[in-house]
């Protein structure tokens, strides 16, 4: 008997899985409620550049289309934070040779579509919506955009992971008894810009950066684009002072930018109109739990969205893959078990890395400018260097290793603590690589 599975949502993380379910013998239907975007014209700046990392890689990698994705990957080795003189200061992610790569979230799905046809021999349909599931028994109602159609497929297993959205979710698994589930909507939206390439295509500022411009409630980020262009993004509240509601007609905007990002000014042609090419977008976090009920399992934005200030919402997604993966290496086709595993090893982990993104939010935005704080940043990098067995700041842990984010988060705490109290020492400014820090550090770091 041939093994059947469904995955709705061609995304990301569905498109990846399906490679996963294929290698696992499985013949894969995926249903995808929006039209086949490798028929459109791709913008750039479409929706936030990703941050493809060490989890997203490993997870590529481990079906053996890491390579496929390296051409549209750009490497930014540090941040390069811009003051309102226009001053730019650089401040390295982690170690030599570690870099986050900025990839085009529309260029990466596209790719992605395609690696799921051909290397997973997926079945992708479009303009297929999902309007009712049975979770029990791996059905699954469709019905088809173009044509009005209604009609039912069934599998072994279904998979949701078609987003925070999650058609899946909201028709099956909500209405299943003591199933929790909760969106908070952050009080910040966003709005994008798309800062062209210079006239020879050169960029017009380092590509191997991620640029942020801080400015204590709001801040400007900017990721480089394959073609020289910058998809840049505003996050600021929506309500109140330096806000978007502030921002009543084009005259405000130009102000606006010409006074708070005065160097992004210069370079950005055609402001206006690139700001009102761009809707204004809201940012939630979504909890919910359990992910898996009988035949039919939620993965990626479905189970845990998160907001984008940590880049790891995909890289989250993509290691739901690994650790589905290795779930199948260890109990096979036994889906009750496998979904069971992955769920209860997988929820606390999606619960940290939603913290950790609303934490560093507050970092990027209030504390990346800040002496005391780049200070800190330094001496944990002295101190790792010194002793790694002892310390691995925490956006290393996060970004540059597989350690669970849960624990990832918990050491974080750690060593804050341990550095609040560092921070009070005395001299600190001036001492900071003295033997008396670094002793002190040992036996902070033993209790």
């Amino acid at each position: 008997m041939e093994k059947k599975a469904i995955v709705v949502g061609a995304g990301l993380v569905g498109s990846l899985w399906s490679v996963y379910l294929s290698k696992a013998g499985y013949s894969v239907t995926v249903y995808e409620r929006r039209p086949d975007i490798r028929n459109a014209e791709i913008s750039a700046g479409k929706s936030i550049n990703l941050a493809l990392s060490n989890r997203g890689w490993k997870a590529l990698k481990t079906v053996g289309v890491d390579t496929k994705i390296q051409d549209i990957a750009i490497p930014m080795t540090g941040r390069m934070m811009h003051d309102l003189e226009g001053n730019c200061t650089y401040q390295p992610y982690g170690k030599e040779g570690e870099a986050i790569y900025s990839v085009s979230r529309g260029g990466l799905n596209a790719r992605m579509m395609d690696i799921a046809e051909k290397e997973g021999k997926a079945k992708i349909f479009y303009n297929h919506k999902c309007i009712d599931v049975d979770l029990y028994e791996g059905r699954v109602h469709l019905e088809n955009s173009d044509t009005g159609e209604r009609f039912t497929d069934e599998a072994d297993v279904v998979f949701g992971a078609d987003g925070a959205y999650s058609a899946v979710r909201y028709n099956g698994m909500q209405k299943e008894d003591r199933f929790d589930y909760s969106q908070d909507y952050i009080d910040d939206g966003y709005k994008e810009l798309l800062l062209p390439a210079n006239e020879d295509g050169s960029y017009k500022m380092d590509k191997n950066c991620l640029h942020i411009w801080p400015r204590g409630r709001f801040m400007l980020i900017a990721l480089a684009n394959e073609d020289g262009s910058f998809t840049c993004t505003l996050f600021m509240p929506f309500e109140g002072d330096n806000s978007f509601s502030s921002l009543k007609n084009d005259e405000d905007v130009k102000h606006f930018f010409k006074d708070t990002f005065p160097d992004f000014y210069d370079m950005m042609p055609n402001l206006i109109e690139n700001w009102h090419q761009h809707p204004l977008s809201s940012l939630a976090i979504m909890r919910s739990y359990p992910w898996k009920y009988g035949k039919t399992a939620l993965m990626g934005d479905a189970a845990h969205a998160t907001v984008p200030f940590y880049g790891q919402g995909m890289n989250a997604g993509f290691e739901d893959c690994t650790v589905l993966w290795r779930m199948m290496q260890q109990y096979g086709d036994d889906w009750d078990t496998v979904l069971d595993e992955y769920q209860k090893e997988r929820k606390p982990d999606g619960d940290a890395i939603q913290d950790l993104s609303l934490y560093n939010y507050h970092v990027m935005r209030d504390y990346v400018g800040d002496p005391m704080f780049l200070l800190r940043k330094k001496i944990e990098a002295w101190f790792s260097e010194k002793h790694p067995d002892k310390w691995l700041p925490l956006y290393s842990q996060v970004t540059f290793s597989d350690i669970r984010y849960s624990e990832a988060w918990a050491a974080g705490k750690r060593q804050s603590a341990i550095m609040d109290k560092i921070m009070q020492m005395p001299h600190i400014t001036e001492n900071w690589q003295s033997e008396d820090i670094e002793n002190t550090l040992l036996d902070l770091c033993k209790e």
